[in-house]
């Protein structure tokens, strides 16, 4: 698959949309976040990337910064006001706190098909530094681990 890239300052809000819509359809998890999961720009986003990464999910993130149009479009596709949004087989899961609740009961790793019991006693998505705790996203855990770089250069110029 190609990676998409939204680097044209001339692009319409439909296409932008259209962006959107086809990153969600055309990966398994999209991660929608505030700057990217090896330089997250704000800590929620950051917990969400790391509890992926640390779970070994192979997933797609886009920063919403570089254009104030993507969290408009993003939000209005969604109905999801805040950021970070993770979508899981085209479909919403929420923010941080629902992530997190998610993957602290199981439900997560249960919905992306990984083993529950790897993560168990892992505090890190509570903000508790305790053993074991996600690699870093920049820390290859194997080949599924590495969040899918998608493109995006769009300037608030």
């Amino acid at each position: 698959m190609t990676e998409p890239s939204l680097n044209n300052d001339e692009l319409t809000r439909q296409e932008i949309r259209e962006f959107i819509e086809r990153a969600i359809r055309e990966n398994r998890v999209m991660l929608f976040m505030k700057g990217t999961p090896d330089q997250p720009r704000c800590g929620f986003s950051a917990r969400v990337a790391a509890i992926l990464s640390g779970l070994g999910v192979r997933y797609a993130a886009m920063d919403i910064l570089p254009d104030p149009r993507i969290r408009e479009e993003l939000s209005a596709l969604s109905g999801w006001p805040t950021i970070p949004q993770l979508f899981v087989d085209g479909e919403l899961i929420g923010g941080c706190d629902i992530v997190t609740e998610m993957f602290e009961s199981g439900e997560l790793q249960e919905l992306l098909g990984v083993d529950a019991s790897a993560n168990e006693g892992d505090d890190s998505a509570r903000g508790q530094r305790t053993e074991p705790s996600p690699p870093a996203a920049d820390t290859p855990s194997g080949p599924a681990a590495r969040p899918i770089p998608l493109e995006n250069n769009l300037r608030d110029d």
